[in-house]
């Protein structure tokens, strides 16, 4: 009997191109994403659109580490809080153990929780273009091993203590850090919206705090307000290679919207504190990853780290070309479902009809070339769709 590895076919389209600009990179991308979810993709090209009819999306990547708690005990508190001290003055003794383990991994920092005898810490690192679950996972395993021999008092109790924290919802992710801390925003014209969204800016600022800011406090939810970075997250996520399990702590984002300017323009922006993505390691293998990741210019040859910093870029990027594009469609009654059930029909009787990837790009460099001509931001409006 012929061995196979059994696969799972996810239908996969490209949207774009989205109009990025900042200091990880300043250009126009197209974006692959793997979704059942068919209204996705256009949803999210409408929003792709809008920036390349503006300046297009600044996004900036905060910060950049890997996690990973462990737990040890001690016989009492007292006891727990001089080691918690005491590793304070071997930080280069614990730097040069984690820069063994790998020739990325670099220890940046560490946080101690004290609960009882018990003492959680939680190593922050980096590594490199690899996204580090298994390198911080390696160096945490280095680093038990000295804290141990160094006091035998303490017992080992795990390797991982979830304050890491890994595929769980929680607070602490958001306040330390864990993968990269993306920022992306953009100004909209007010013409804009209403050409090419069916809205205005007031209605999407008010709709922000409605729905975003106070539904989320209702349902409890921890350093959370956005309508769907999910659903985008995992498109990316799935067409590129990357743990698809992250997305619980890569959903845990803010939308921040306010009117600018005497026209009352839109400011639009997300902050998605956890990005967490890799051009190498585990999944990175597959020839449909490989292409996508080249693509986007991810493959190419850049200092240790800069492949995966533009990859968290354009996935910042295009997470709010999603989320505004919702966040329009939900501000008009019935927009959302009729859009749901017209795609989803299109996409049965004709699959190819609304893939993004057939994108024209005659007609937007027509017009950024000669802005005079039919009015730039009265283009024909090709894209009306809403989200999901």
């Amino acid at each position: 009997m012929k061995n196979s590895q059994p696969f799972a076919a996810i239908p996969m389209r490209r949207v774009g191109p989205i109009k990025i600009t900042g200091q990880v990179l300043s250009e126009e991308i197209m974006v692959p994403m793997a979704t059942f979810e068919s209204p996705l993709w256009p949803s999210t090209n409408r929003g792709a659109k809008v920036s390349r009819l503006t300046p297009g999306i600044l996004v900036t990547v905060v910060d950049d580490r890997m996690t990973r708690s462990v737990i040890v005990e001690g016989p009492n508190a007292e006891y727990a809080h001089s080691i918690m001290s005491a590793l304070k003055g071997y930080r280069s003794e614990l730097e040069q153990v984690v820069a063994k383990t790998s020739r990325f991994t670099r220890l940046e920092d560490w946080n101690i929780q004290i609960v009882g005898k018990l003492i959680y810490i939680r190593f922050a690192m980096t590594t490199g273009d690899a996204s580090g679950h298994n390198m911080t996972t390696q160096a945490a395993d280095a680093l038990l091993e000295w804290i141990l021999s160094r006091y035998p008092k303490l017992q080992y109790v795990s390797i991982s203590g979830n304050l890491c924290t890994d595929k769980k919802t929680s607070a602490i992710n958001g306040i330390l850090g864990r993968g990269k801390y993306v920022v992306a925003e953009m100004t909209i014209p007010k013409v804009v919206c209403q050409h090419h969204l069916n809205t205005t800016a007031e209605k999407i600022v008010q709709l922000n705090i409605k729905k975003n800011l106070i539904g989320t406090l209702l349902a409890g939810g921890i350093r959370s307000a956005n309508a769907h970075f999910a659903n985008i997250l995992l498109g990316i996520y799935l067409a590129t290679g990357q743990d698809a399990a992250n997305i619980i702590e890569g959903s845990q984002g803010i939308v921040q919207t306010e009117l600018q300017g005497p026209d009352n323009d839109l400011y639009f922006s997300v902050t998605l504190p956890n990005v967490i993505v890799g051009t190498v390691g585990n999944g990175k293998h597959g020839d449909f990853v490989q292409e996508n990741l080249a693509m986007m210019g991810c493959l190419a040859e850049r200092q240790p780290g800069q492949n995966a910093k533009r990859l968290a870029a354009i996935v910042g990027a295009t997470v709010l070309c999603g989320e505004l594009s919702l966040l329009a469609a939900q501000t008009n009654p019935g927009e959302l479902m009729r859009s749901h059930l017209r795609l989803e029909r299109m996409g049965r009787d004709n699959p190819s009809r609304h893939d993004p990837s057939h994108y024209e790009p005659s007609r937007d460099n027509r017009s950024r070339e000669n802005p005079s001509r039919d009015n730039h931001y009265n283009e024909k409006r090709t894209d009306e769709v809403s989200a999901c």
